[in-house]
């Protein structure tokens, strides 16, 4: 045998040889001293580097030894020692072996035997890892077995193989991972991008936990595919042991299909389904659910349950949809066959919160937005879900459309000029009253349709300082504009001057209805206007500032500003003889003392002469240290005081604002740095100056020092009888999150009601449905539960790292009853996810409640 060998050992490079494949045509060399031989067909060449290269001419092979590296297209081979074979096509790999997928994918073992693209071959002590870019994170999926064969580069197959998502350890690679399955078989199927699971076992920690003769589940490429989503189990009382099998059905790139059939032991089958559909300027969704009720007596009866009904349902849809860079469209939209339904089947919305008072909003809307311009219109419609609605009072509101421009003002007068401008009409069926409490022990009524219990004033006939109107029946419709300008002036000393000037228009269309109350009683509203009313508020005014500013170097900027405002209208028209539907909301603190109209609203306009005194000092130093103290008052110079004279829903009483001298308000902040921050804000009572309102809490970060990120708040709110509030309110919020390790981590949140035993929510006895049964000469009897109430809490902890989440939470919150028994709902809930596999919840209720919304008992 003679033996031809161009052995290349030189200092300070690398052999290479460029060969042809598959090579069955010869080979074209292009490296030192090798001639060149005829090439296979152009572009399909095997590039050889290596720090030997010897070409066996007899046995027509040429082997790289020494960091050989092999390139074929976008695969790379690495080794030690790497031996191709012309004859047979075929390339043996041995020591360190390392292949490069196209896709990234990185497989390893001892030795691997492929063809000479690499596609088609086997591999001992295989190690494989595929790496997968997403949005928001890196997915890395691992393989191994004691050899695995791979076909024409879209399968490959592991006898006695494992797969993880989880990092190997670094300080003990052996250890196994958090989880892994082992099977006897897996087959990895690059075409279909699926992974075949035959007689498996899934492994946490090592420890074998379930069996699964056969599953199959995409690979981390996948985003959409067609198949069985992670189930979910159901355990109550009222819907019995069930189970949820989604299948998802990817119809297209663009759409697809969700069904969820539920099975439940006590009334049979819910069915579910969603259909998906993205486009090319947006998207929108719709699901279906619907169930035929075997036990519908596992319901309370109406009106406090859907006990009555066989069939129950709902119907939901999101849309939205960017016309151009500048509008875009949508809508969310829900509909119940009952206000219970979603609650008891526990069919969660991301429109439908779940606290205390709850309901489902659906909404149209058009937005567009330019440079310094804001258009929106809307309409709505509300569901109350709680026993406590009733839907009668719901008003239908539409539309709702507002316009806010920008721009600079007149070169004579400089400055900013803003247009604004609000269109809403909306229309209800009933009056929405609320009686206020016939003694000082007693903050709210429960109600059920409508139906008042008789601690509070019935209010079927309106009594201003008896009754209070949250929402007038009819249609009611209300056109307003403004336009303001203003402009800042600082002078040579450094005052700031900013005079400012509006003009608000208002037209209000009110059609009153008094019809359709409690009882088929008709209260009269006295004063209300009917038909057709205007209002004008013109208004001119000055703010004025004037900051001293020191610099005491090392000690910081201090800075002591105070502030002036006056702004000159005259007085309020028609208070009370309108509806007050979007201007309910009055809050007098630091936020609104220098606001020009303190009104949340276009319903109510703020009146009469005004001035708004106040001043803040501030400091900031080096080290990043600011404080912030802020004090002031407002004063009614002259007219109506628009806040003395509540309206029909009473706002502006018991405000603070009500009197010709308003209460002191005040904040004070402290951050030492940027990841602690004090806050304080207080409404101190005019006369003798003692705390009317009070809010304080801190948010501290302690990182990186501590892994530890808390917050916690107290409040406290004086009575405030002429808004319904007899007593005064008082309550404790906390948050804490506590990362023990870099995946180990505790949370909790508190809210506790200090006020609690102040407040009519508490068990009473079945005085309810002897009332219901005869509501004159019937009082529930009520029973002091104690000082303090847990209103709401949760605790728990996790682990979380690139595979694997696992989070324990215990959750206590109030519940909604249709006898206004305040109760809590405590759930236990067990979140598991496994990286590319899948996710699971189960949710378990723990304690015994009397009654729940729409339910006759519940576990």
């Amino acid at each position: 045998m003679r033996k031809v060998a161009d052995i290349l050992r030189k200092a300070g490079f690398r052999a290479a040889l460029a060969l042809a494949a598959p090579l069955a045509g010869g080979l074209s060399a292009h490296a030192q001293g090798l001639p060149a031989v005829a090439a296979g067909k152009p572009g399909d060449k095997l590039l050889v580097e290596a720090d030997e290269l010897i070409y066996d001419n007899d046995r027509g092979t040429v082997t790289a030894r020494g960091n050989a590296e092999l390139h074929y297209g976008p695969r790379t081979l690495q080794a030690d020692r790497v031996r191709y074979d012309r004859n047979s096509g075929r390339v043996f790999a041995e020591g360190n072996v390392r292949l490069t997928e196209a896709d990234g994918g990185v497989v390893t073992g001892a030795r691997m035997e492929l063809t000479d693209d690499f596609k088609t071959g086997f591999v001992d002590a295989f190690r494989g890892q595929q790496t997968v870019q997403r949005k928001f994170e890196t997915v890395r999926t691992r393989f191994s077995a004691p050899r695995a064969e791979r076909l024409n580069g879209e399968q490959t197959s592991f006898e006695s193989g494992s797969y993880t998502a989880c990092e190997p350890c670094k300080d003990n690679p052996e250890t196994p991972p958090l989880w892994q399955i082992k099977a006897k078989k897996i087959i990895h199927d690059n075409e279909t991008h699926t992974v075949y699971f035959d007689d498996s076992t899934l492994e946490i920690a090592g420890i074998p936990v379930a069996y699964l003769p056969y599953f199959e589940a995409p690979d981390p490429t996948v985003k959409r595919k067609t198949g069985f989503l992670t189930p979910r189990f159901v355990t109550t009382t009222a819907l019995g042991n069930g189970v949820s099998l989604p299948y998802f059905i990817n119809l297209a790139p663009s759409y697809d299909l969700t069904l969820t059939p539920t099975l439940l032991s006590r009334q049979g089958l819910l069915a579910q389904g969603e259909f998906r559909q993205r486009i090319d300027n947006g998207f929108y969704n719709i699901r279906l659910s619907g169930i035929s009720q075997t036990t519908p007596s596992a319901f309370l009866p109406s009106p406090l349950g859907a006990g009555e009904r066989d069939f129950r349902g709902s119907v939901e849809s999101q849309g939205r949809f960017y016309i151009n860079p500048r509008w875009r469209t949508g809508w969310d939209l829900v509909g119940v066959t009952d206000k219970w339904f979603l609650d008891n089947y526990r069919i969660r919305n991301q429109n439908i919160t779940t606290d205390y008072f709850r309901e489902a909003t659906s909404t149209a809307f058009l937005i567009g937005q330019g440079d310094r311009s804001w258009f929106e219109a809307r309409g709505y419609y509300f569901k109350g879900l709680s026993s406590f609605d009733w839907q009668k009072q719901q008003p239908i509101v539409a539309p709702v459309i507002d316009y806010d421009k920008r721009v600079n003002g007149p070169s004579e007068i400089g400055g900013e000029v803003r247009f604004q401008a609000n269109i809403t009409s909306l229309t209800r069926e009933t009056t929405q009253y609320q009686g206020l409490p016939r003694t000082s022990s007693y903050l709210f009524s429960p109600s059920v349709n409508g139906v008042s219990f008789p601690l509070y004033q019935t209010c079927t006939v309106f009594q201003r300082g008896l009754c209070a109107i949250d929402g007038l029946a009819g249609t009611n419709t209300r056109a307003s504009a403004e336009l303001s300008w203003r402009r800042s002036f600082i002078d040579d000393w450094g005052q700031k001057f900013t005079p400012f000037a509006y003009l608000r228009t208002d037209a209000f269309f009110t059609n009153p209805s008094f019809s359709g109350y409690q009882n088929d009683l008709a209260p009269q509203v006295a004063k209300i206007d009917d038909g057709f009313a205007g209002r004008v508020m013109p208004a001119v005014g000055l703010d004025y500032r004037y900051p001293f500013v020191a610099n005491f170097g090392a000690l910081g900027v201090h800075t002591l500003e105070p502030i002036g405002q006056i702004i000159a209208r005259p007085s309020e028209t028609r208070i009370g003889r309108l509806p007050n539907e979007d201007a309910q909301s009055l809050v007098f603190d630091d936020t609104s003392l220098f606001e020009w109209d303190k009104f949340s609203g276009y319903d109510r306009v703020e009146g009469g002469v005004r001035t708004n005194l106040g001043g803040q000092y501030s400091v900031v130093t080096p080290s990043g240290w600011y404080a912030n103290v802020l004090f002031g008052e407002s004063i009614q110079l002259a007219g109506v005081n628009s806040f003395r004279r509540g309206d029909i829903a009473n706002v502006g009483l018991d405000s603070g604002l009500e009197t010709q001298r308003s209460d002191f308000v005040g904040r004070f902040q402290v951050s030492p740095n940027q990841n602690i921050t004090f806050i304080s804000r207080a409404r101190f009572n005019q006369s003798d100056f003692h705390v009317a309102r009070f809010e304080t809490g801190a948010t501290a970060r302690f990182a990186p020092f501590l892994p530890l990120t808390v917050s916690a708040f107290y409040s406290y709110y004086e009575a405030q009888p002429l808004l319904g509030y007899s007593h005064y309110r008082e309550g404790i919020t906390a948050t804490a999150t506590y990362n023990i390790t870099p995946n180990w981590f505790v949370s909790g949140s508190l809210l506790v009601d200090l006020t609690h035993y102040l407040d009519v929510r508490n068990t009473y006895t079945d005085a309810l449905s002897s009332y219901l049964a005869n509501p004159i000469g019937t009082v529930p009897i009520y029973q002091n539960p104690g000082r303090f109430y847990l209103s709401g809490a949760s605790f728990g902890g996790g682990y979380q790292d690139e595979c694997t989440t696992v989070s324990l939470n215990y959750i206590n919150s109030p519940i909604a009853t249709a006898t206004g028994v305040r109760e809590r709902n405590q759930t236990v809930l067990l979140r598991v996810e496994l990286k590319t596999l899948g996710e699971a919840d189960l949710r378990q209720n723990v304690g015994t409640a009397t009654t729940a919304d729409g339910i006759a008992s519940v576990r």
